[in-house]
């Protein structure tokens, strides 16, 4: 059983890897790029919308792990701590055209965009936040979601210099809420 989860993980890193290099991505390649047969690679993922929800999982994760590593107690972490983790994470990860995942095709788009929303849990308890606070908070993710953006399309990326200034001006949205 190792051997067949570590492929399918495999299997995900060389999907993942296509979309980092500019390549679409299909059963055929992602097989190649794995290294596995066609058959092979379809034993985990009979589809490619199979294989594409999964590597909107895979990014999730990935992405949610990363992020949580900058809050102390994952568990018991405020509305704040997790905004201000995912704006850390935004503004000094490295990012790239693999974690544009959920819009890698065209024809899955809506699938895909609901997946990562479904899945993408950082600001789901942030239904219950009061609203002066809840609207810092968005001010912020959105400041977040625009670097990340910009960063993982290489459009327009801001420069380290403007990704220091930008989480300064995160941390005064969110300083008063402290």
């Amino acid at each position: 059983m190792g051997t067949r989860t570590s492929s399918r993980i495999d299997a995900l890193d060389a999907a993942l890897a296509l979309l980092r290099d500019g390549d679409a991505v299909s059963l055929e390649s992602a097989a190649r790029a794995a290294g596995l047969t066609k058959p092979g690679l379809m034993y985990h993922f009979p589809t490619k919308e199979a294989l594409m929800l999964a590597l909107v999982d895979h990014v999730v994760d990935r992405c949610e792990a990363e992020i949580l590593l900058r809050v102390p107690d994952p568990s018991a972490a405020t509305p704040v701590e997790l905004a201000t983790a995912y704006a850390r994470w935004a503004l000094e990860d490295d990012h790239d055209a693999s974690d544009l995942v959920a819009f890698a095709d065209p024809r899955l788009r809506d699938a895909l965009v609901e997946r990562w929303s479904d899945r993408f849990r950082i600001f789901a308890t942030f239904d219950d936040v009061e609203p002066a606070l809840r609207t810092r908070i968005l001010a912020a993710r959105m400041l977040a979601d625009g670097v990340w953006f910009a960063c993982a399309s290489g459009a327009l990326a801001p420069s380290v210099d403007e990704r220091r200034a930008l989480a300064a001006l995160v941390d005064e949205l969110l300083a008063a809420t402290r």
